[in-house]
């Protein structure tokens, strides 16, 4: 027995030496490199202008890439400096109000290109889209003419004008073509039996959007809120041109300022201002993170 056992183990150890390698993923280890060198390349000038907002001037000048001690007092100095109190809440209240003029004026919109039939439809949907392809920049100058002829109309009939004043900031973004396109795209995906049963029950259009649609559309209503969100609280050029007084101007434009001229040459209160007007997209990425990215996966955009 112990002779024929010694064939069998020499066998099994001579197939184990003799066994093929298993070949060296090249691909995955470069993809997995190039990936961790973007994360690098995406992480790092946060993380400078986080640890810069904790350094003193004479560190962030010598070019330090760790504070010796954390300088919390920096974020006091430059919201004092800054004034962000006031460009903070004319911030919250500008995104405040887009955001639910947009979602007033595009969902009905999106699911009337999706689930409602009338003539010109998909040729007015069409001209909807395509005006995504016109640069920003490119309507500014008819934007503000409009925002002018319609703002003297106002101030005669209302009392108020839109100029220096939150309609301008806000009412031209409300009928947001992307928004009206991500829902559509969701909208068009509900099954008609859900709208068969809702017939049957005497829903209309409106209780069957208001007690159907909206609720099975929670993911793609808040990626779109979050978009509309990002775009509002960084908005720029367009306050610049609308306002000349600080009494409705967002926080980017306060930040901007700040940086022009109160703290030209304290680059820590500047990375400190701006680790601040970042915060509030954090925390509203941090709390809707999870319908951001069931939406991307569900409404036709993702990859």
């Amino acid at each position: 027995m112990a002779e024929t056992a010694r064939p069998l183990e020499i066998t099994a150890t001579e197939t184990q030496q003799t066994a093929p390698r298993k070949p060296i993923a090249w691909g995955k280890i470069i993809s997995y490199a190039i990936l961790i060198i973007g994360l690098i390349q995406a992480l790092l000038p946060f993380y400078w202008m986080l640890s810069s907002s904790l350094m003193s001037v004479t560190e962030v000048n010598f070019g330090y890439w760790f504070p010796s001690q954390l300088r919390f007092e920096n974020y006091a100095l430059a919201w004092e400096q800054a004034n962000f109190a006031q460009f903070m809440w004319n911030s919250v209240r500008i995104t405040g109000i887009s955001l639910i003029g947009q979602m007033l004026v595009c969902i009905p919109a999106a699911y009337a290109f999706a689930r409602m039939r009338f003539i010109g439809r998909d040729v007015l949907f069409g001209v909807t889209v395509a005006t995504l392809m016109i640069p920003s920049v490119a309507t500014m100058v008819p934007n503000y003419l409009t925002v002018i002829w319609i703002g003297r109309l106002s101030q005669n009939l209302l009392g108020f004008g839109w100029l220096n004043n939150w309609p301008s900031l806000t009412i031209p973004f409300m009928a947001s073509a992307f928004t009206i396109f991500l829902l559509r795209q969701f909208f068009a995906q509900i099954p008609d039996e859900l709208w068969d049963a809702a017939r049957i029950d005497g829903a209309g259009h409106l209780r069957f959007l208001r007690s159907v649609v909206v609720p099975l559309s929670k993911a793609p209503i808040m990626t779109t809120v979050t978009f509309s969100f990002i775009g509002s609280w960084n908005a720029l050029l367009w306050p610049l041109l609308v306002t000349q007084t600080d009494e409705w101007r967002p926080v980017a434009v306060g930040l901007t300022k700040f940086i022009n001229n109160e703290a030209s040459s304290d680059l820590h209160l500047q990375m400190a201002a701006a680790v601040m007007m970042i915060i509030p997209i954090l925390i509203m990425y941090f709390f809707t993170q999870k319908q951001f990215t069931e939406g991307i996966a569900t409404s036709g955009l993702k990859g």
